[in-house]
């Protein structure tokens, strides 16, 4: 009688940690790709904010006084702190406003800064 050859227990158990391994290091990637996409779609709305205030400002024909203003916004479903800083510049027609955007739930993070100038009306 002929014997079947057949797969060692041992080496069955190694092609299972290999493959275990394989698939930790494609979830591990996976996770680290759909992080990296969150955080880009969050900065890319604290910027749209940001852009949307200047450019409300400009509309409106605004020439703030110098000021600190905090506000909350929603972008992209995003609920988003806006900080206002309104400076002078050396000429007194242009005052320097910088905005810098946070997350709503984690104010120390800010996503993105924004500067802009502004021209008395």
């Amino acid at each position: 009688m002929k014997r079947a050859r057949a797969f060692t227990l041992i080496e069955i158990l190694v092609a299972m940690a290999i493959l275990a391994i394989a698939l930790a290091a494609t979830t591990r990637a996976a996770s680290l790709a759909t992080d990296g996409a969150r955080e880009t779609r969050a900065r890319l709305a604290a910027t749209w904010a940001a852009g949307n205030r200047v450019a409300e400002m400009r509309a409106r024909g605004l020439f703030p006084a110098p000021s600190v203003a905090s506000a909350t916004t929603e972008q992209a479903g995003l609920s988003l702190l806006v900080q206002e800083t309104v400076t002078d510049t050396p000429n007194p027609v242009i005052r320097r406003v910088e905005l810098a955007v946070s997350d709503a739930r984690d104010p120390g993070r800010v996503l993105t800064t924004q500067t802009a100038f502004l021209v008395k009306p």
